[in-house]
């Protein structure tokens, strides 16, 4: 079994989207244990805020394949391929550590996002902050609390997961 971590970000109808996208990662992963709710600034162009959270789980499918099952999640919530990087998004999934793996392929693993945006490190930090990071060798409590916080605007926000 590999622990894995898996960004969760809208700025569409961001209410139905995370918890859609939650939902949808529990029908293929079972039990998350998931970080507070975040509200950030985009990032990269002008658009709407976003809500960010971290999920982790156990599971026994290989990288290729998480990465797989995130695409299907994102495409079943109505992501947009093919659209500018920098962009709304209904949801948006990534796959942040796979255990220790270090790799370039069949995606770069740690994704650079954690230790370079607030809106997955803040969380990552939260939901395991003695967790180390595969590359750094430093705890991501460690990461969050030198992360310079004038960087990026975020904030935590409350969250009903039902409606």
């Amino acid at each position: 079994m590999a622990r894995i971590f898996i960004s969760i970000g809208s700025n569409t109808r961001r209410d139905h989207y995370v918890r859609a996208g939650v939902l949808s990662l529990q029908q293929y992963f079972g039990q998350l244990h998931l970080s507070s709710v975040y509200e950030s600034e985009a990032v990269g162009f002008n658009g709407e805020a976003f809500y960010n959270l971290v999920a982790a789980t156990d599971t026994e499918l290989s990288i290729a394949d998480c990465v797989q099952v995130l695409k299907q999640i994102e495409d079943k919530h109505g992501r947009i391929r093919g659209a500018e990087k920098f962009c709304g998004r209904t949801l948006d999934l990534d796959l942040l550590t796979y255990d220790q793996v270090v790799c370039q392929q069949p995606i770069v693993l740690p994704r650079g996002e954690i230790t370079e945006n607030a809106f997955v490190l803040w969380p990552m930090a939260e939901l395991a902050p003695e967790a180390i990071h595969p590359l750094t060798k430093l705890s991501y409590a460690e990461l969050w609390q030198a992360y310079p916080k004038t960087k990026q605007k975020i904030w935590p926000v409350p969250f009903t997961w039902s409606k």
